[in-house]
């Protein structure tokens, strides 16, 4: 019977902690969409706002304790988001060196296709290890 407790117990922090994670993960979703949006209305200062509201997103997802048997699910989400969060950054780096140039200090345009590789390379690692994670999740026995 006491092992039995414990198994319900186990699965029940099982499912609270997923329970965090998906709430996490729709907060990052949007304030990612948000993020977009401001990339497509060329606003730098909604960028770096959006930006910030997208880490806050990630610290409260990478400040989520796992239960033990899900350490590993756990260390594939913070892998991804660090990969989604380092992205960001770049590109809020990228895009605010855009909009300081000057006529006295241009902005050099030759890196500007290999910087954007990179950003979109990182992003998407960040997109794959968040897919790898939900399918560990979902190959969790209930």
């Amino acid at each position: 019977m006491a092992q039995n407790n414990t198994v319900n117990t186990q699965q029940t922090e099982n499912r609270q902690y997923m329970s965090k994670v998906n709430q996490s993960m729709e907060d990052l979703t949007n304030r990612l969409d948000s993020f977009n949006q401001a990339v497509s209305n060329n606003d730098l200062v909604g960028m770096k706002t959006q930006a910030d509201n997208a880490f806050k997103a990630i610290d409260d997802l990478n400040a989520l304790e796992a239960p033990e048997a899900l350490k590993d699910i756990q260390t594939a989400y913070v892998d991804g988001c660090t990969d989604l969060k380092d992205a960001l950054s770049l590109y809020v780096d990228l895009y605010t060196e855009i909009e300081s140039a000057t006529e006295e200090e241009p902005f050099d345009y030759s890196t500007y296709d290999a910087r954007l590789k990179e950003i979109q390379d990182k992003y998407d690692s960040g997109i794959d290890k968040l897919e790898e994670a939900d399918k560990k999740a979902n190959e969790m026995p209930n």
